[in-house]
């Protein structure tokens, strides 16, 4: 691979995740703290709790690019209350704001994103996790994680825009 086709890889990387991040983040413009608290739909969905899973999701795959599956929790040994605990990461919680919300997820973009561009080799591999969706043996690279992150932070995306107009009617798009 040269430079340059190195270089562009991770350009574009970067340019999907800020393109994402930023739909994202648009949903809550001009919201109140209640406001991105509040649930919209039948779900258990707001939008402060999607930008809150959303930051968890990047921050524990970006660890998984830098320290492998040890970073990521073993989920076919996580109890009722550990499953009860990251259902938290979907809602607002008592002293939570959007802001505090919203510079969280903002610092972690951050770190991902130098991950990115520092990063020696996107093709590095780790297993993945021991969870019931990952086959045993199966393994991911960095660049996948990545692209993962992008699909993510996209599906959540479409799931806030939904939110928002049920909230208020304000569109991201259209």
């Amino acid at each position: 691979m040269t430079e340059t086709t190195h270089t562009n890889e991770r350009a574009d990387l970067l340019e999907a995740l800020a393109k994402q991040r930023h739909f994202l983040r648009f949903t809550t413009r001009d919201l109140t703290d209640e406001q991105a608290g509040r649930r919209t739909t039948v779900s258990d969905l707001c939008l402060g709790g999607l930008i809150k899973h959303v930051t968890s999701v990047e921050r524990s795959w970006a660890a998984f690019i830098q320290d492998g599956p040890s970073a990521m929790p073993d989920f076919t040994a996580m109890t009722e209350a550990d499953f009860a605990k990251r259902a938290d990461e979907f809602r607002m919680l008592p002293g939570e704001t959007l802001a505090g919300v919203l510079a969280e997820y903002e610092e972690v973009a951050r770190r991902t994103d130098e991950l990115v561009t520092t990063l020696p080799d996107l093709n590095v591999t780790h297993p993945l996790p021991k969870a019931p969706w990952n086959e045993p043996g199966a393994r991911m690279s960095a660049r996948r994680v990545l692209m993962h992150i992008v699909a993510e932070t996209a599906q959540h995306s479409g799931h806030a825009d939904i939110i928002r107009e049920a909230l208020d009617g304000a569109k991201s798009m259209g």
